[in-house]
């Protein structure tokens, strides 16, 4: 269970991110490197199709 809450918990992460992006209070690259650090938080099962 924990795993599945992790996965959501990084979608949830990766989906104010990428509004964020839209809005411009974060640049591409500063989402790259956010996105990397949500990966070593959240641990999801998916990681590889993530990156």
């Amino acid at each position: 269970m924990e795993s599945g809450a992790n996965e959501v918990m990084y979608k949830m992460a990766e989906f104010l991110l990428k509004n964020m992006q839209e809005n411009d209070l974060i640049s591409e690259e500063e989402r790259k490197k956010i996105t990397v650090l949500n990966i070593e938080t959240f641990s999801p099962e998916l990681a590889q199709v993530y990156l």
